[in-house]
């Protein structure tokens, strides 16, 4: 019964998963370009500095937040409709392996942003623009993983 369910609502459920994965990893890319403005533009404790951490407080909780659970409950949704994910082949293990990286990555960031909002980062616009590779790696797997199946 519930297979038939999950079947039925399958369409919407596959595009549902891909709008929250697309809003998801455009904070992703873009969070980590704000870091890097923020640390090499802006500095710390004066106005720009405020807007800036605005900017990514809403950003991380209003866009990327919201779209990494809906990306997750629609994956799992997809995840568990019977007969789609054959788990003895290799791509679902790539392909959640790299979704458990997004996740951690967006963690990361969100950590990163802690620290902006104390006035403790101590890392510099390099290693934001390092970390910005990050998503786009991780992305790459999952394509490939899905698409061409290995």
């Amino acid at each position: 019964m519930m297979g038939e369910v999950l079947w039925s609502l399958h369409p919407w459920v596959k595009a549902l998963h891909v709008v929250s994965v697309i809003a998801w990893m455009a904070g992703l890319f873009y969070l980590p370009r704000l870091f890097v403005y923020h640390v090499e533009q802006v500095g710390s404790g004066n106005k720009t500095d405020l807007l800036f951490q605005t900017m990514e407080r809403r950003l991380l909780r209003a866009i990327m937040g919201p779209a990494m659970v809906s990306s997750w409950v629609f994956g799992l949704a997809l995840v568990a409709t019977p007969g789609l994910v054959d788990w003895s082949l290799v791509w679902p293990w790539t392909k959640a392996g790299a979704v458990l990286g997004m996740t951690w990555f967006h963690h990361w960031l969100a950590r990163r942003r802690t620290e902006f909002a104390q006035g403790r980062n101590t890392r510099t616009g390099r290693t934001y623009r390092l970390m910005n590779e990050v998503p786009t790696v991780l992305m790459l797997v999952i394509v490939f993983s899905v698409f061409v199946k290995f």
